[in-house]
């Protein structure tokens, strides 16, 4: 890969693929049981009853597994690299929490579980998704590729492992969203074009909603970058969390919670 800043290039002058191997690979991983310790419990399924009273036979109502399910928020998890970690930045920073806050705010229930795991590549990703997403799970957002850019890796293995892992999931009853990356424009037309077109390509195949630049606000703007170049401060979070949540409500509103 060129360690030359590109002439014309998704990312601002300095940000190039030899500003770092990757995003993030210091950052602690995820434990296999974060989705539990987010939960502290689950909604009971309701069950009706008949009870014969001696004035008369009188028929509960049935609270169906259905009619309990939508009265438990939905379990997003959001599934990705060190952009969804948080890489430094606390906890209460990172992509998934800020996502949780601002789509309670307007009146969603949901839970979003952080499933980053900082330098995963696609193929890292889909090694760890069956324990990453748990049986439980209603939804999915999809983050990864940056590090297979960063790190020149074939653009043909990525879209390979972002396929398979839309199709687990889909398989599993499990909804799906893609958020996209850019490759870095050094890296040669063909190369680019082989990368950016598979979110899009991937999405329509699915049937999937995709969010085409998932650091679009924070890449034109260095005040929202760690001094590392790469990773988005709190405050470049905010702005993707902004920019993305059209996309994600919209999602939200075909999921339906498991029973």
């Amino acid at each position: 890969m060129s360690t030359d800043t590109p002439k014309t290039s998704p990312f601002p002058a300095g940000m190039t693929a030899s500003t770092a191997a990757s995003y993030g690979d210091d950052f602690a991983l995820v434990q296999k049981d974060a989705w539990h310790d987010l939960i502290t419990r689950r909604a009971a399924l309701a069950r009706g009853a008949v009870a014969l009273l001696a004035v008369g036979a009188m028929t509960l109502p049935f609270s169906s597994p259905r009619a309990a399910a939508a009265d438990r928020p939905i379990r997003l998890v959001a599934f990705g690299d060190s952009l969804t970690a948080g890489y430094m930045l606390p906890a209460k920073d990172a992509f998934p929490n800020q996502l949780e806050a601002a789509l309670k705010a307007r009146g969603l229930k949901v839970e979003v579980a952080n499933a980053g795991v900082s330098g995963d590549t696609t193929a890292q990703g889909l090694a760890r998704l069956d324990w990453s997403v748990p049986d439980d799970a209603d939804a999915v957002i999809i983050e990864l590729g940056a590090n297979d850019a960063l790190r020149g890796l074939d653009p043909a293995a990525a879209r390979k492992a972002l396929d398979e892992m839309v199709t687990r999931l889909k398989g599993r009853g499990v909804a799906v969203m893609l958020a996209g990356m850019l490759a870095p424009r050094n890296l040669g037309p063909d190369y680019v074009k082989a990368f950016d077109s598979m979110y899009p390509d991937l999405a329509r195949k699915h049937g999937v909603p995709l969010y085409p630049f998932f650091l679009d606000g924070v890449v034109e703007n260095r005040a929202y970058r760690l001094p590392d170049g790469l990773h988005p401060t709190a405050e470049g979070v905010a702005v993707i969390v902004k920019k993305i949540l059209p996309t994600v409500e919209a999602f939200l509103a075909t999921v339906t919670p498991k029973a």
